[in-house]
Formats: C-alpha cells, structure tokens, sequence
C-alpha cells in the first residue's frame, strides 16, 4: 500500500514541475574542442553512439515533468535546432507543453546573447507569458541523469530565492575550473568564488569542494529583478557565475543543493566533455562491461531524434577477413565488411571495409573507412571518407606531420577538412 506522506511528496513535486519553465543554455562555442565544434555547437555535439549532449538535460526535463522548456540557442546553431525540430517538437500544446528555441535575435538593444544573464534578461518578455512560480536555468552540454523534482522541492522547502546545484569535487581538480561554493551548517551559500585556483573546502571534508553545475532554480520574480539589475549595472560581463550569483548570497537567501544518486547517496554520474580527451573518455567508458552511466535505463530514457536505419551488419567469415565487433558499441545501419572493431563506439552509417581495423576509438556518423586500414585511439568527425591502408593513431608524430591534431592524452582527431575533403558538415 502506498504511504499517504509518499503520496502527498509526489503531488508537492507534480504541482512544482507544473509550475516550472526550463530554460537551457545552448549557445556554448565549446572553442576547447577545436574541430569537433568548428561547424556546429557545443550541444549539438554527438555522444554514445546516437544521442547529443542537447539530448541529456532536455530528457531530464521531460522524464522529471518539466514540459514547458526554452532552449536559448547562438553558436553555429544550425545542427542543433535541425535536432530539436526533427526529434523535440512533438510535445501537446493544447496541455501548454513545448520545447521553445530561443536564438539570439537582438530583442532586447540590438546586441546578441553577452552571457547566461544577459541571455535569460532578453527573453524576460517570453518568459512573462508562461507566468511560471519558478525558472529553472540548465546547462546544454553536460552528461548526466537527473530528476529536477527533488531539486526544485528542496528549493521550495528551503524557502529559497535562488538554489544552486552542485557537485563535490576534489580541490586539485576544481582549481580554476569551476564556481565554488561555501556554505554554512544549514547548506546556505556564503561565498562564491568563480573559478578560484585556491578553492575553499566543504567544512568538516578538506578534499573537495561545492563546485557549481552552472544549474540554478530561481523564484520568477526574483529571477527578474535580478537579471534587470544586471542589465542595467555598467562593466558587468552579464553572467550568473560571476555577476550575479556573487551579489546576491549576502543579502538573499541562496541554497546548494548536492547531486547525489538517490540510491546509494554517493555522487552522481555527471560529466563536462568540454576538451578531445574528456569528450574521448566519457565515450569509451561507455563501451566497458557495466559503465557509470546506464544507457540501457528503461526508467529514465534518454530521447533523442531517431534515424530511420537498417540493423548493423557484419560480414564475412574467413581466417583473415572477418567481420567483428568484441567489447564495443555498434549503431543502425553499420557495416563491419570482413574488418575487426574493438574495444570502440560507432556511430550510425559508418562502413568498415575488409582487412582494416579500429581499436578503442570513437567514430562519428557517416565515416567510411576504406580497406587495409588502421585506426587506434582516434575521433573521426562525421562523414570522413579515410582512403584504403590509411593509418591513424598508430605514429602519433605522423599525424601531427599530416595535420591531424593530436591531445594532451594522445587521441588523434580527424575531420573531412583534414583529409582535404570539404564537407563543412553541420549535422
């Protein structure tokens, strides 16, 4: 039998999330990344195999029952909004549920998005028209599963007029990296560094620090007091994490709010893939027996646009040509001909041609890899065509001498414009 107070928490979280706009944050250039973000935006940015990073926080939203969401768009925007028309339009107005794109238009004195606060003050008229209790503000590049219910209770709970949502991170890892938080007995911010190389230390854990999600849950009417302000103060650089958020924690009630699995109480899977090896990493984890993140959740789907693709093929059966993939994640419409992939995530139309191989890599739509071909710890961008006996990742000081860039970690990066072809794919 259901407990009556269980009931009633999840009617107090119903009628939260009902009372709530998203807004996501979407513009980011993600210039760390170089060619993986030349010709579309850092959200648009695919990941395992056939999702986008946008792909994360809007299921977030949508599973948590957040179904009013404004997604504010400027880089290179053209993938991304393609994405969000094909797979994230298909919600029930009539129930006033949609999934808004807000692109910088120069609504509000001709000037295009000059940072987080100033992109949320230019879309106070949209906002204004939903009358939302609450606006919940969401970075577009992260890779996490969460349930914003809890969130926006305990921002309720708190009485709060602003709650950040934070992550415990080791000092040395945090340094000049993140907005840190210092909080009191109660978990009310006091001070708010933004990217400190001295971070302060969580009281009573000298090992980590409250770093910031660059997630925040704000009071409508306080929300628009705030960003007003911040548009009219001169020399302000217009963002929450370093205007904003700083003028406030003294004279305004602003709560942390840890991320935690709800489970096991520990801290939560939540990745930043803002560099080529963070971005390698997090999707060759992926590929291991029982990774952090569950892809495979069929109580928090992550939704996405889906191609209409043949299965993955594998051809071939001879001593030496033989078509396999051993530990590795294989998309729709695949062809491994008579080639072995290992320990590597493809994604969809990708074609392996006989006699190559593709070691621990990450091969991005549309790839086609010809015959006799080697490829070790190496990111292929979407519609490369590699020429037959190309080797990639085997000589690093090879690739470097062909153009290719090469990370601190050594993962090999290769674009069409690298190989001479150009595609400036957007997709």
């Amino acid at each position: 039998m259901t407990d009556v107070k269980q009931v009633d928490d999840l009617r107090f979280v119903s009628r939260l999330t009902r009372e709530t706009v998203a807004l996501i944050l979407a513009g980011g250039q993600g210039s760390r990344l170089h060619e993986l973000t030349a010709w579309r935006a850092k959200p648009a940015l695919y990941f395992g195999g056939k999702f986008r990073l946008i792909d994360f926080p809007l299921s977030n939203c949508f599973n948590s029952g957040i179904r009013r969401i404004g997604v504010l768009t400027q880089y290179k925007a053209h993938s991304l909004i393609r994405h969000l028309v094909q797979g994230w339009t298909n919600f029930t107005a009539s129930q006033r549920e949609f999934v808004d794109i807000l692109p910088a238009s120069q609504r509000v004195g001709g000037e295009w998005y000059r940072g987080t606060a100033d992109a949320v003050y230019q879309n106070l008229d949209i906002i204004r028209t939903h009358a939302p209790s609450y606006v919940l503000i969401l970075s577009g590049d992260h890779i996490y599963k969460m349930d914003y219910g809890p969130y926006l209770a305990h921002h309720a709970e708190k009485d709060a007029d602003m709650t950040i949502c934070c992550l415990e991170v080791p000092l040395e890892e945090a340094a000049g990296q993140f907005g840190v938080m210092t909080v009191d007995e109660d978990g009310r911010i006091i001070g708010f560094d933004e990217k400190p190389e001295k971070p302060n230390p969580v009281p009573g854990n000298p090992d980590v620090c409250l770093a910031s999600m660059g997630n925040y849950i704000f009071n409508t009417e306080f929300l628009y007091e705030q960003v007003i302000k911040d548009a009219d103060t001169p020399g302000t650089s217009h963002d929450f994490g370093k205007n904003v958020i700083p003028s406030i924690i003294k004279d305004y009630r602003v709560y942390a709010y840890p991320f935690r699995d709800p489970d096991t109480g520990k801290q939560a899977y939540w990745r930043d893939v803002g560099t080529i090896d963070a971005f390698f990493e997090a999707n060759m984890e992926l590929v291991s027996v029982t990774p952090q993140l569950n892809m495979y959740d069929e109580k928090w789907p992550i939704r996405t646009y889906q191609w209409h693709t043949a299965p993955a093929k594998f051809v071939f059966d001879e001593h030496d040509r033989r078509g396999e993939a051993i530990q590795s994640m294989v998309s729709g419409d695949c062809v491994i001909s008579g080639a072995s992939v290992r320990g590597s995530l493809l994604f969809s139309r990708c074609k392996v041609h006989s006699y190559s191989s593709v070691t621990d890599s990450v091969i991005l739509p549309d790839v086609d890899i010809g015959e006799g071909c080697r490829i070790s710890r190496a990111i292929i961008d979407r519609g490369a065509t590699v020429e037959a006996g190309t080797e990639i990742g085997v000589d690093k000081d090879a690739d470097r001498a062909r153009g290719f860039r090469v990370s601190e970690k050594g993962v090999t990066l290769v674009t069409p414009d690298m190989l001479g072809q150009q595609l400036h794919f957007t997709r």
